[in-house]
């Protein structure tokens, strides 16, 4: 892929308020992180979407921004700290970087656009001088297709609230109401610990770890491997192989009764056979020793899991993850429903006494005390021997409509974490899903090699 972008300019969309709308004076300007945004991964992600001509010009999306800041302040302010000292998002309305470029090719003779570096100038880098939080890039190819590149700040919002911004930045340039309307409200009830708190689950070592610790068990992992390239392949499963995998997984013999009281119950759902699946490749790919522990870190959203529910549009991060564990010689070894049903009860386990346990944990003097930190950390770039899941299967990323249709293509931009696995529902449309697997370049044969194998 060959092509040469040229930005044309940069500059700041601060929020733009209807009359008599701004913030009045006395409105709280700042906003505390919760637990579940300082348990997050402080970090920039970025995405990319690519539209069809015709499309709206550059300043009917800076007006939209603009627009849709006043709802979202939160992107349109800085990180900081509060009156206590502790983190925080300051509103002070600086804005969102807004860079317009242009492309020398055509986006077809580019496409499919694919992980690799070279997607890098379709988007803002959130470097370590980032101010931002939110920052886009809307690159105009000579064919006048467009691509939109999203670089935004993790700890601030989840995917799922991320998108709902995108959504109603493209709602906002269409000239309709906002869709869903945006909860703000970082204090709610369901965020604050109870009195007295009820610890019920494990965090230490889970959503937290020791700040002297080193960065993970995987250490040897990353010296074996210190000059190993990381290449991302992009796995396209179609609805069949979908299909064959989930009855696999459903009428493997088990002598395990919980295990057959879940296969009489339901089958076991699309997510968990496909990490399952690809969990028991990877392991195999990394050639791990049998005796050694992996485990599969999957994103869990607390919305409708915590009682009372937490809205779906909350604007910010409700996230914690199931961790199912195996030796590797076992994972590989058992059939596909082995390793589904142990994701199947991990991801179970994480329900409301989980996320209230997890507040009550966070919110408690154990862990400045005992010097403990998140253990979320974006600095780590080789997970082996675990995996990393972030599932975008239910995020409505194909409803972003700017006024002349739907993007036809959406990706995540390179990101080389070994490990780090990423699922979206492929932009063909017809249930197929993609998904995005970084691993050592060595290990990359074998992958493909058991990949699309069922019997693996």
């Amino acid at each position: 892929m060959k092509m040469k972008i040229t930005v044309h300019s940069t500059k700041a969309v601060k929020p733009s308020y209807a009359a008599g709308a701004a913030p009045a004076p006395g409105t709280k300007n700042v906003i505390p992180l919760t637990v579940f945004d300082k348990a997050n991964f402080d970090t920039y992600i970025s995405v990319i979407y690519a539209f069809r001509p015709p499309s709206p010009p550059n300043t009917a999306m800076e007006a939209g921004l603009a627009k849709v800041l006043a709802e979202y302040r939160e992107w349109a302010g800085r990180l900081g700290v509060d009156a206590k000292g502790s983190r925080a998002i300051l509103l002070t309305d600086e804005g969102a970087r807004f860079v317009e470029a242009t492309a020398d090719v055509t986006l077809d003779s580019v496409m499919p656009l694919t992980p690799t570096p070279e997607v890098l100038c379709l988007h803002p880098s959130g470097d370590d001088d980032t101010e931002e939080l939110m920052l886009i890039q809307v690159t105009r190819f000579a064919c006048g297709s467009m691509v939109v590149g999203f670089t935004t700040q993790h700890i601030v919002a989840d995917g799922r609230a991320t998108n709902n911004f995108f959504l109603a930045w493209s709602q906002a340039t269409r000239g309709v109401p906002l869709h869903p309307v945006p909860v703000h409200d970082r204090d709610a009830a369901f965020f604050k610990p109870r009195h007295p708190p009820m610890v019920e689950f494990q965090h230490r070592g889970v959503e937290f770890k020791k700040h002297s610790s080193s960065s993970s068990s995987n250490d040897d992992d990353v010296d074996s491997h210190a000059d190993a390239e990381v290449v991302i392949q992009k796995v396209h499963f179609t609805r069949d192989f979908i299909s064959k995998l989930k009855s696999q997984a459903s009428s493997s013999p088990s002598t395990d009764p919980q295990a057959q009281q879940q296969q009489r119950r339901r089958p076991y759902s699309t997510l968990q056979c496909v990490v399952g699946h690809l969990w028991r490749c990877m392991t195999t790919a990394r050639g791990l020793d049998a005796r050694r522990p992996t485990s599969v870190a999957i994103a869990v959203d607390g919305r409708a899991r915590m009682s009372p529910p937490v809205p779906e549009s909350y604007a910010g991060n409700v996230v914690l993850w199931a961790r199912p564990t195996a030796k590797a010689g076992d994972l590989v070894a058992r059939p596909l429903q082995h390793a589904v049903d142990l994701i199947h009860r991990e991801v179970a386990r994480v329900n409301d006494r989980y996320f209230k346990s997890f507040v009550d944990f966070a919110c408690s003097d154990a862990v400045e005390e005992e010097g403990l930190v998140p253990a979320a950390d974006a600095s780590e770039m080789v997970l082996s021997p675990d995996v990393e899941v972030d599932s975008w299967l239910r995020i409505p990323f194909y409803d972003l409509d700017f006024g002349s249709g739907r993007p036809f293509f959406f990706m995540p931009s390179y990101l080389p974490v070994e490990g780090l696995l990423i699922l979206l529902p492929s932009f063909v449309g017809d249930g197929s899903i993609d998904a995005y697997v970084p691993l050592f370049s060595r290990d990359m044969d074998t992958f493909k090699n058991c990949c699309y194998n069922m019997d693996s």
